[in-house]
């Protein structure tokens, strides 16, 4: 029992427990707060600074809540910035129910409301840009929350949140919420260099318990035998790894004994996929062995038996232990698992989907639920031209809903996708299938995550999903307050190895790695606000060269490792007679002469076997001498003026063939010559035989060669093998002194030498990989300010910067234009400029034109040059790819990454709606998706509203471009569910547009 001074030790500190802003956020809280935001939220009143890594659905925004809090009690202002606008819209709507209308607002590429409030919401890009601009609105700003701030790592927008972090002032308290990295500690290491006293705070633990299934035909196996959860996983694999060994929860074995079953030359046994005695499911007997039940326990009827169709010789699995899509949410109903994310890495799989669903008339939904949805469903198509509904595949859309299943992906209609998740959230639709863009921002938990595969197409070839993103995926499984625990499902596939489902399921946490690198825009910002020189200094503190510094310290131990065991081996290579390093360079030297003696002959024997294809004409037979080809064959067709010549021939085994340098090692001579028809069939084996029996009779009665008489004496050569004279030859006559040069070299007769030869070759091989890693770490160190040095070449070879006489580097005029420019295009779009080719550009053309700055193209459309609508445009798109022709051939020779090329794919679609035409003329002919185009029109949108923010610019492009904003501003590219108070222009004085590319 304590004493009496500690209980009034304990009370006193109780009171003033109670009359803190903490216990006051609380108290206005229904819920108990875990311990981990506790930490966060002290952290912040304490005056420092803190970054909470924590898995999704776990609560870590509370902490970036109570940052708000204080600022409002303190009398001072919060941000409250996120990646992406559907996510600052989120949070917009939520501080407005929390705190009122008046005191928030809300900042992204296109909405300007309330923008000096006490609590401002904002993409991450419009406050990087304040921060350039030297924005008013930073006036009084105590705390900045910066969410989802692991999207540091996206390799095109992460840097921006990287700028933030530098150049926020100092008195500034930044809440940084992040899921859970498996390097929070070395994030949190830079912070607290960068920012001063930062705390990390790192949970690990899921509210709701996520349990791992696979599903086997009709059957939802577990996929650990031990009803682990992910984070006992974890436990006791770090617990492993700490003893030496590794004795996580085992796999599944049925799962082990299906898959080593469908592997090539697998059993295929009777078992069903490995079933135990008498036919019952082993994880079903170990379940009942343990008392039956526990959190799955589902019960016969639901977990064993399966339906009588899909039973294959005594298994309950099926016969292709797959399942359909429709079926699969029936299963998912039965065990009480919806609503359900099915994550389709296509956009198309996804709207299959729900058409599969439908086909297979699946209803989830209830009548009362129906109407519900009507009745939202109307109240977004009224916002909508009925025109326009066709081409969204609107009824399409809604059947969807009214049966509870929707697709979700970035094709789909902005307003489409907003229905969506407010059903969602509501409960009324059950089933949605989605690609990866959901598992980021958008508060939409279920409780089930379902993977259709472990792999997806990149844009180049199919990757398997990293264990950040699987956590990523199946983090939304389990909805706090509601389940109590959350399931991720992985679909069998015949190629599915259950031990990469449980190492993806075992790894919770991943590494954030930069992606910070200074652009033209950056620089020229930097430059103008603090010179270059400090410049440097700053990029030198970027989490990019933090990271890459202590890359260096390991790089450094292992060149000085390697450099010891070289000095090992100069010793074992020492030899008593000599100088066996200089011998032993002599022989290299002698080896690569040689090597490059025979390429030497090799390409001169192709050259000359190119020119004899290129002498043979139709009519001519050759002996090949080497490969599939060898033996007689008759030139059928020839191509003489051919860069590359390849006669086509029919073989002696009357196949139809062509003939290539690369198939000879010499040069070809006709043996005979076969006089054949104007026109030769060749299509069938009968045509082909014929030649064939041409040829043969010609070799038998020795007809001559063309070229033998008169007649053919033009394209006569001597046959022959190609003769080299090594007197004549340089590479001979070196080879010979090397040769000569290693004779008398004292080592030469060493009776070790050949031991001796091979510990220099192990030296030789190890002091090349030595070289190697130190040219990585000259690289490494000060990588960051070296990119910035070649950039600033650029932009001083293209004059957007200038050196005074006394050394000082500034922006010129045009590079002021380039200040306010953002985006992957940003120089291009400010040599664009500055050169006028927008000048005589329509609205409409001008709004078409500059498309060519902000659209990627897909993969086979790119390089694609389409007609374009008016000359004027052509010339305007003409001198823009002059500028980035130009502008690469710079960047290559500062060794700077190119700029990405003008795309035209959607000058013409633009150039019709901005002239008024309807959403289905606009996108005739096209493969753009609805979605896409509002995307890539907002984006559009948003490059125009910055080229009208540049006031050194000619009045009449700006004005051009103010009413361009208009043309495209309508229809669905406005539409939004979300109510919200009329959009205002932001103040362009104190802050830009952000860059392209920040909506999802």
């Amino acid at each position: 029992m304590s004493s009496p001074s500690e209980r009034y030790a304990a009370a006193k500190q109780r009171n003033a427990e109670a009359k803190t802003e903490l216990a006051v956020f609380a108290a206005s809280l229904d819920f108990q707060m875990d311990s981990f935001q506790v930490n966060g939220c002290k952290a912040l009143e304490d005056g420092r600074g803190v970054l909470v890594a924590a898995p999704t659905g776990a609560g870590k925004t509370i902490v970036g809540e109570f940052a708000v809090h204080l600022a409002l009690a303190r009398g001072q202002k919060a941000f409250y910035t996120t990646p992406i606008k559907a996510l600052s819209n989120q949070k917009y709507h939520d501080f407005i129910r929390r705190f009122g209308a008046d005191r928030v607002g809300l900042l992204t590429g296109d909405t300007a409301v309330n923008s000096e409030a006490d609590v401002v919401v904002m993409t991450t890009e419009v406050l990087r840009n304040m921060l350039y601009a030297g924005s008013s609105t930073l006036d009084h700003l105590g705390f900045v929350v910066m969410d989802e701030v692991h999207y540091l790592a996206d390799r095109f927008r992460g840097a921006v949140w990287e700028e933030v972090i530098i150049h926020l002032p100092e008195h500034v308290q930044m809440a940084c919420l992040s899921a859970t990295v498996s390097n929070a500690e070395e994030f949190g290491d830079w912070l607290d260099a960068v920012r001063g006293d930062t705390d990390v705070v790192v949970s690990e633990h899921r509210p709701v318990p996520l349990w791992q299934h696979v599903q086997v035909g009709t059957e939802l196996m577990d996929l650990f035998v031990d009803d682990s959860t992910v984070e006992h996983v974890v436990d006791r694999r770090r617990q492993a790894r700490k003893r030496g060994n590794d004795d996580a929860p085992a796999v599944n074995p049925e799962l082990l004994y299906l898959a080593r079953a469908q592997a090539p030359g697998g059993h295929r046994g009777g078992r069903g996929g490995g079933r135990g005695p008498g036919g019952r499911s082993r994880d079903r007997m170990a379940r009942r062995e343990r008392g039956g039940g526990g959190p799955r326990s589902y019960g016969p009827s639901s977990r064993g038996a399966g339906s009588g169709g899909d039973r294959v010789q005594g298994g309950r699995f099926g016969h292709s232990h797959r399942i359909s899509r429709p079926h699969m949410i029936r299963r998912l109903q039965s065990e009480g698992l919806l609503p359900a994310i099915t994550f389709i890495f296509s956009r198309v799989g996804c709207d299959d989907a729900v058409k599969q669903c439908l086909a297979a008339d699946l209803w989830l939904t209830t009548e009362s639920e129906r109407q519900t949805i009507r009745a939202v469903v109307a109240e977004a198509a009224s916002a909508l031209d009925a025109s326009d509904l066709d081409v969204l595949g609107f009824y399409e859309w809604r059947d969807g809903l009214l049966h509870g299943v929707a697709a979700h992906h970035a094709g789909l209609l902005p307003l489409f996708k907003e229905v969506v998740e407010q059903l969602f959230a509501q409960g009324l639709v059950k089933a949605v299938f989605a690609t990866e863009t959901l598992a980021l921002g958008i508060n939409m938990p279920a409780r089930s995550v379902v993977l259709e595969r472990l792999d997806k197409f990149n844009g180049e070839s199919r990757v398997d999903i990293t264990p950040g993103e699987y956590t990523q995926l199946t983090g939304r499984a389990g909805r706090r307050g509601i389940d109590v625990e959350g399931h991720a499902v992985v679909l069998w596939r015949p190629e599915l190895d259950p031990n990469t489902v449980a190492g993806l399921a075992s790894k919770r946490t991943y590494p954030l790695i930069s992606s910070f690198r200074p652009t033209y825009n950056m620089s020229v910002n930097l430059i103008a606000r603090f010179g270059a020189q400090r410049s440097r200094t700053i990029l030198e503190s970027s989490f990019a060269q933090f990271q890459a510094d202590r890359s260096v310290v390991g790089l450094a131990k292992k060149v000085r490792s390697q450099e010891e065991t070289l000095a090992g081996y100069e010793q074992a290579m020492t030899c008593h007679l000599g100088d066996f390093t200089e011998y032993a360079t002599l022989r290299r030297e002698l080896k690569e002469a040689e090597k490059s003696a025979e390429m030497t002959r090799t390409h001169a024997r192709r050259a000359q076997a190119a020119d004899s294809l290129a002498d043979l004409r139709p009519g001519d037979v050759v002996d090949v001498p080497t490969g599939r080809n060898r033996g007689y064959a008759v030139v059928i067709a020839a191509d003489p003026k051919a860069e590359s010549p390849r006669p086509v021939i029919v073989t002696f085994d009357s196949n139809l063939r062509r003939l290539g340098a690369q198939d000879l090692d010499g040069p070809l001579e006709p043996v005979s010559f076969v006089k054949l028809p104007n026109k030769v069939r060749t299509e069938t084996t009968k045509d082909r035989k014929s030649i064939t029996a041409w040829m043969r009779q010609a070799i038998q009665d020795r007809k001559p060669a063309r070229g033998a008489s008169g007649d053919h004496a033009r394209g006569a050569r001597q046959a022959g093998p190609i003769q080299f004279v090594r007197s004549e030859s340089g590479s001979e006559a070196r080879i010979a002194q090397l040769r000569k040069a290693l004779r008398e070299h004292p080592c030469h007769g060493c009776n070790d030498r050949e031991n001796h030869a091979r510990w220099a070759e192990r030296w030789n091989r190890l002091r090349k990989d030595t070289d190697g890693l130190l040219r990585q770490l000259e690289n490494r160190t000060n990588a960051v300010a070296v990119t910035f040095d070649r950039i600033c070449g650029v932009l001083y070879s293209l004059d957007y910067l200038q050196v005074d006489d006394d050394g000082t580097m500034h922006p010129t005029a045009a590079g002021e234009q380039l200040r306010h420019i953002y985006g992957d295009r940003d120089l291009l779009l400010a040599m664009t400029l500055r050169d006028g080719l927008l000048k005589d550009l329509d609205p409409a053309a001008l709004a078409a034109t500059v498309t060519a700055l902000v659209y990627q193209a897909k993969r086979e459309d790119a390089g694609i040059r389409p007609s374009l609508p008016t000359p004027a445009m052509d010339r305007a798109v003409d001198g823009m790819i002059r500028h980035w022709s130009h502008l690469t051939d710079l960047e290559e020779q500062h060794r700077v990454k190119s700029t990405a090329e003008p795309e035209l794919g959607l000058v013409a679609p633009m150039y019709r709606w901005a002239r008024g035409s309807s959403l289905h003329v606009t996108l005739d002919g096209t493969e753009l998706a609805a979605g896409d185009f509002v995307r890539w029109a907002k984006q559009v949108i948003d490059l125009l509203d910055q080229i009208a923010s540049v006031t050194s610019l000619d009045p009449d492009v700006r004005a051009g471009c103010q009413r361009a904003v208009k043309l495209i501003h309508r229809g669905v590219v406005v539409q939004s569910v979300q109510e919200q108070p009329q959009d205002t222009e932001p103040d362009k004085q104190d802050f830009q547009i952000p860059p392209v590319g920040t909506e999802n």
